[in-house]
């Protein structure tokens, strides 16, 4: 059965999955709380991924999603189906990686501003390219491109792509977890595309037209 972006099942049974999240999230509330793992897992993989996307750290990625869910978990009883589970737990990520972001971000003001220089640094051990077999080494240069093209976006254009390309959030969704509007939704998504296209470009090898144009297409509004 294919899953849906954000884990789930596929379209077909979106009603069932819907009316048994509904009686799943009623026995939690009532006080079956060892539930709320079975509710959460069918999401945990696509709500990480959209975090790294944006916050581009593992660690931070991790953190971001699991105070998300204990988030979710203390506001559960707020939750009144009016919108899809799955889209109210990414925007309860999504909003998690902001702060993530804001914070960040100040704190590099302050330590450019104090002048101090950072403590000793060790990088992570890579793996030795030599025994990477050669497609699996292509592949992760272009993830790796892909990465540090997205790296370079806003956050606010990253997480439109995040939400519409990456997780296939539809616009309304999009809006609704990022707390824009349908129509700043649209506009950021088109320029997070034209900016990606402009990013990848020269570093896209002719074999890999297939992304360039998708890409293209995508930057075009398809």
């Amino acid at each position: 059965m294919m899953a849906d972006p954000l884990g789930g099942q596929a379209a077909g049974t979106a009603a069932e999955n819907s009316a048994s999240e509904a009686l799943i999230i009623a026995r939690i509330i009532s006080g079956e709380r060892e539930l709320f793992h079975e509710l959460i897992r069918p999401y945990e993989r696509g709500l990480y991924l959209a975090a790294y996307a944006m916050l581009q750290q593992q660690e931070d990625a991790e953190d971001a999603v699991q105070e998300a869910v204990i988030k979710a978990f203390k506001a559960l009883a707020t939750f009144r189906g009016e919108s899809k589970f799955s889209t109210w737990l990414m925007s309860i990520t999504m909003n998690e990686a902001r702060g993530r972001l804001r914070k960040h971000a100040v704190e590099q003001l302050d330590f450019l501003s104090d002048g101090e220089e950072e403590g000793d640094y060790t990088p992570s051990v890579l793996a030795d390219w030599r025994y990477i077999p050669s497609e699996e080494l292509e592949r992760q240069e272009l993830r790796q491109q892909l990465q540090q093209a997205m790296a370079q976006l806003t956050p606010e254009h990253r997480e439109m792509l995040v939400l519409r390309d990456v997780r296939g959030l539809s616009i309304a969704e999009a809006a609704e977890a990022s707390g824009c509007s349908a129509a700043l939704v649209k506009v950021r998504l088109h320029r997070a595309r034209m900016q990606m296209q402009k990013l990848l470009a020269p570093r896209l090898a002719p074999r890999q037209q297939g992304l360039w144009g998708w890409l293209s297409r995508k930057a075009g509004g398809r």
